[in-house]
């Protein structure tokens, strides 16, 4: 079971959140994070975003992926709107960062990127967002707005007991690079995708 182990708040470029770390116990040093804007009215659906960590994306600015992008966008949309980044630590569909540049290395040799994990004996996408929702208790949302592309975050609300007021969208321009990535995700994935 997930237990709330800290909380701090944090101010940031797109405005003040209260910073939440779940973990089984507290000596775990990957905690699943909940980025709650100061602006948000529990009393109504909330916004949500699950966001899986993506170092390569988010933090070294990767042109291979549009989560960084995606990251930013979702925090200047709740810092305005109200609502919470739900941050889960399942860095590269739930693969880790050491297979992801493995994958990366087979994705310049032509495969892509569900060739490429499977060629790896990996599964196409790991990720489950079981922790998210119970983070989503452990908050008391009842109500929710889900900011997502994808919908197998919509269906991983299916009978949890949290009510899906509504999907938004929040899709990013594609660019030269990771253009055959997005088209994967579109094709292969089901992903709700118009920009591409």
């Amino acid at each position: 079971m997930l237990q709330i182990q800290a909380q701090s708040d944090i101010p940031t470029d797109f405005g003040v959140f209260t910073v939440y770390a779940f973990s089984e116990d507290n000596t775990d040093w990957m905690p699943h994070l909940a980025w709650v804007s100061k602006t948000t009215d529990f009393d109504r659906a909330v916004h949500v975003r699950f966001h899986s960590e993506c170092i390569t994306g988010e933090v070294f600015h990767s042109k291979k992926c549009e989560c960084g992008q995606q990251l930013d966008a979702a925090m200047k949309f709740v810092s305005e709107k109200g609502g919470m980044i739900i941050y889960l630590r399942q860095e590269g569909r739930n693969i880790g960062i050491i297979n992801k540049l493995k994958a990366y290395a087979l994705q310049e040799q032509g495969l892509d990127t569900v060739e490429a994990n499977l060629r790896l004996g990996l599964p196409a996408d790991g990720r489950n967002f079981e922790a998210a929702i119970e983070m989503l208790k452990l908050l008391e949302v009842k109500s929710i707005y889900l900011l997502t592309n994808n919908p197998d975050k919509l269906k991983a609300l299916e009978g949890s007991g949290i009510t899906l007021a509504g999907r938004v969208p929040l899709e990013i321009n594609s660019n030269p690079v990771n253009e055959s990535y997005l088209m994967t995700k579109k094709d292969y994935f089901g992903h709700l995708l118009e920009k591409i």
